[in-house]
């Protein structure tokens, strides 16, 4: 089974995905922490974002690995444990920038196709192109939402948790500046695929999107075993 969640920054994407991977025992793939990884390689590279083809080359040459449980996910950047590091908003920043370059986007959807679909039992995937771009087949698709002020201050909180230095205001013009270049990108720009369960999680909690998600999974599961 393939599940895809996209939406926006901040949304709850990861988080719930994780958990969804854990409960039926399927691979997760962050494709965000894949972008994030060949951001961090460009800012460490000291090569500018405007030359596209150099910045295209690391993410080629740039061996990204995900080792660990859904809950303990660990990025490895060419052998070296980045988990950390590309948790920051300048590094999230670079993600964001890397992502309107269509042969990164090309060498990154190549290699998340390979690892969602070696997956032994099926893998859930989020992203801001999964359910459109790279699994457009997905069993399942979700997208999640939130209006802009909620999805700031859940980042916000969860930079506070790392022990990054930031403020909400901060916070949530980086949220808004990456909003526009997601929707605004010319390839791959964030859209929602025609057959997608729209969540808006602005006003319910984790758990209240999580048993609805796990629901309609159910359901899918359901319809599987009776027309295989």
């Amino acid at each position: 089974m393939i599940i895809a969640i996209d939406g926006p920054s901040g949304a709850g994407k990861s988080t719930l995905g994780k958990m969804l991977a854990k409960k039926l025992n399927l691979l997760y793939l962050d494709t965000g922490a894949m972008y994030r990884a060949v951001g961090l390689a460009v800012l460490e590279s000291g090569v500018g974002f405007e030359d596209k083809a150099k910045v295209a080359e690391i993410a080629e040459n740039a061996k990204i690995e995900l080792i660990g449980e859904p809950d303990s996910l660990q990025i490895y950047l060419n052998g070296r444990d980045v988990t950390r590091e590309i948790r920051t908003n300048e590094v999230g920043q670079a993600a964001s920038i890397v992502s309107t370059i269509s042969e990164v986007r090309r060498i990154l959807v190549e290699h998340q196709r390979t690892i969602g679909t070696s997956a032994p039992n099926g893998c859930v995937l989020d992203g801001r192109d999964i359910g459109t771009v790279v699994f457009p087949k997905a069993d399942v698709k979700f997208f999640l939402t939130a209006v802009p002020e909620a999805r700031a201050r859940r980042r916000y909180e969860e930079d506070l948790a790392r022990g990054l230095d930031t403020t909400y205001e901060k916070t949530f013009a980086e949220i808004k500046e990456r909003d526009e270049r997601d929707v605004s990108r010319a390839d791959s720009p964030l859209s929602i695929a025609e057959d997608a369960v729209v969540i808006d999680t602005s006003e319910l909690s984790l758990s209240e999107v999580f048993e609805r998600m796990s629901e309609i999974v159910r359901e899918t599961e359901k319809e599987r075993c009776e027309t295989s």
